[in-house]
């Protein structure tokens, strides 16, 4: 039977046997930001055309290739390139490869992005904390859990306060002042895309309640709490949305990525650090 879950143990399989090490961490890396796959330990690269079910990423700034090995001293399978809803793919495939990292032993999923920051004094190269997310594409019915539930995956109904792991959070908050940077905190508004925004949907944003806006990340996460993984989301400022301002391109948010590269790479492997040191990750025996 070539359900679901057939599919996740196929293309696990295929990754695990390149692999000698159970990987603990997910990472999921947006645009203009793969370059930090790079800083990898020991990798072993396994591109998505070789693992069933991962697609083609057609995006610029996303390399389409799972990087595995040590990370800050933490097993990490890294995902240069994501899949997104606006490429024309359904909710299920963008999310697919969350699955796939669970069943390989990853507890943890840090995803993050390139975002528009809709506050007028934040800056371009800003770096976010996602406390929370709202999720329009999903409330209009393109949801990653639509139709029938297994209950091997997750519960049918999963919470989403709190998706993002108060513990994982403070530890962030804890390496961000350890190396001086600032780091905004607010709530992440998912639309489809690929249009960026209208100046009144930018002010619909802010009404409500939005800190910064993109095209990626929420759908992951949803699946990653189905299944019961901590979840940390970080938003990188690449321009500033708002409504009276310059209109986007994509450039820029190549651009500034690049740019955040080494301060974007400081965090993340203060965070894997700090981890390690604070055994907060259970062990692919204590998953759900």
């Amino acid at each position: 039977m070539n359900d679901v879950v057939t599919q996740i143990e196929r293309a696990r399989s295929i990754i695990a046997a390149r692999i000698t090490i159970e990987p603990r961490i997910a990472l999921i890396l947006g645009s203009g930001l793969s370059e930090l796959a790079d800083d990898v330990d020991d990798p072993v690269v396994v591109p998505y055309a070789d693992i069933p079910g991962f697609l083609p990423t057609t995006v610029a700034g996303h390399r389409g290739e799972l990087v595995i090995g040590v990370l800050a001293g933490q097993p990490v399978a890294v995902m240069r390139g994501r899949f997104h809803f606006y490429e024309g793919y359904s909710m299920q495939q963008v999310t697919f490869p969350v699955r796939v990292l669970h069943a390989l032993g990853c507890a943890v999923l840090l995803a993050t992005n390139a975002a528009g920051g809709l506050h007028a004094d934040w800056r371009v190269g800003d770096l976010m904390l996602i406390t929370d997310h709202i999720f329009l594409p999903g409330l209009a019915g393109h949801h990653p859990l639509r139709g029938p539930n297994d209950e091997r995956l997750g519960p049918r109904f999963p919470a989403m306060v709190d998706a993002y792991d108060r513990e994982l959070r403070a530890l962030v908050r804890a390496v961000a002042d350890d190396l001086g940077i600032l780091l905004r905190e607010g709530v992440y508004l998912m639309l489809s895309g690929p249009a960026f925004e209208s100046g009144a949907e930018l002010r619909m944003c802010r009404l409500l309640g939005a800190d910064a806006v993109g095209m990626s990340t929420v759908p992951e996460v949803i699946v990653a709490r189905h299944m019961g993984m901590r979840c940390l989301g970080l938003s990188l400022i690449t321009n500033l949305a708002l409504p009276d301002g310059p209109p986007a391109n994509h450039q820029e948010v190549l651009d500034a990525g690049e740019a955040a590269r080494p301060k974007m790479a400081a965090l993340i492997r203060g965070l894997l650090s700090h981890i390690g040191r604070a055994a907060t990750i259970p062990t692919s025996q204590d998953r759900p």
